[in-house]
């Protein structure tokens, strides 16, 4: 398999669909060009719209977009947007392509990850043994594994934000009938754990007291808890992270992931002056029989923007590193 260089690397979100060139194997990549999905019909036109701000006219694009991918093409879940590779390509000018899952390609970073990059939650050890689990509340709720396969690394994409999530403890139990139900009639993981889901849990909170909260969107509930680390919306983006542990506890057990539990993009990286690191992994290894196994699992956040653009990067340099069926999901 090969890409043919400059490499157009696309991070396609519910919200905003980022881009970045590699003009050469081995390059990292340029500064990032951001697109607002709402602006666009699809992602031809958006990519039609971005490379003109870069140096070179890109011969092939590999990008990750935010739902299920099946062969050539990805329904998002929280956008508008139906992908079809062919399309993309025949529209650009495009000699190759390649669509993953946005968390399957967050998995594939993993092994391009630099230390500088994260900031470790505790002290358990990283371990090059077993299952590694990456995880990321952004528009949605994310969830990946990744495995070495006949010494490759091979990505587990999944819908795991999808899985219903329930109250422990009197404080949820208090909160849980006040959080709206999907248009499916279901409390998910996502409905929480994400960036909607963290003004849902506000406005629950306030509700299990019988209260109405201020008027906020996300960005305004993070602003007021920024400027007062006592407040209401501080209190609330606390319990969220609590409740992210809670979550990334049941997924290192479904997964079995010893290898290490990573959070990446998203709405974290924003909010971890409220991480409260042994709170949070009290939480996250509160599973019992099972907390000895949890506490040798280490934790971690990545903190640098765009680095799922790294790790896409690197499938293009080196694409036999990585098992991913080519044949079925290339573009032409």
């Amino acid at each position: 398999m090969e890409f043919p260089f400059p490499v157009l690397v696309g991070d396609i979100g519910g919200t905003n669909a980022r881009f970045a060139l590699i003009e050469k194997p081995g390059d990292a990549p340029s500064k990032s060009e951001h697109r607002a999905t709402r602006d666009f019909p699809g992602l031809e036109a958006a990519v039609a719209d971005a490379i003109p701000h870069f140096t070179a006219r890109p011969r092939s694009l590999i990008a990750c977009a935010a739902g299920p991918v099946r062969g050539r093409k990805v329904t998002m879940t929280n956008a508008r947007w139906d992908i079809d590779g062919a399309t993309v390509a025949h529209a650009n000018g495009l000699e190759q392509g390649l669509l993953l899952n946005d968390f399957e390609a967050q998995a594939l970073t993993l092994p391009v990850v630099k230390d500088e990059w994260v900031r470790r939650i505790g002290d358990a050890p990283p371990s090059d043994k077993g299952a590694q689990l990456v995880l990321g509340p952004g528009t949605g709720l994310g969830a990946a594994a990744l495995i070495e396969v006949q010494g490759r690394h091979f990505a587990l994409a999944s819908e795991a934000g999808h899985v219903d999530f329930g109250p422990l403890g009197a404080e949820e139990l208090a909160i849980w009938p006040h959080i709206p139900l999907t248009h499916y009639g279901r409390i998910s993981a996502e409905s929480i754990i994400s960036g909607p889901g963290l003004l849902r849990l506000h406005k629950a909170r306030f509700a299990a007291r019988g209260l109405i909260p201020p008027p906020h969107d996300e960005a305004k509930l993070v602003e007021r808890a920024k400027a007062d680390h006592y407040g209401e919306e501080a209190d609330t983006i606390r319990m969220f992270w609590r409740l992210a542990a809670r979550y990334a506890g049941d997924m290192t057990m479904a997964f079995l992931a010893t290898g290490g539990v990573t959070f990446s993009g998203g709405v974290l990286p924003r909010l971890v002056e409220f991480l409260d690191v042994a709170g949070f992994r009290a939480r996250y290894e509160d599973k019992a029989p099972f907390g000895d196994l949890l506490r040798k699992v280490s934790t971690r956040i990545i903190l640098a923007d765009d680095a799922v653009l790294s790790g896409m990067a690197a499938i293009a340099a080196e694409p036999d590193r990585y098992s991913i069926d080519y044949p079925t999901r290339a573009w032409v």
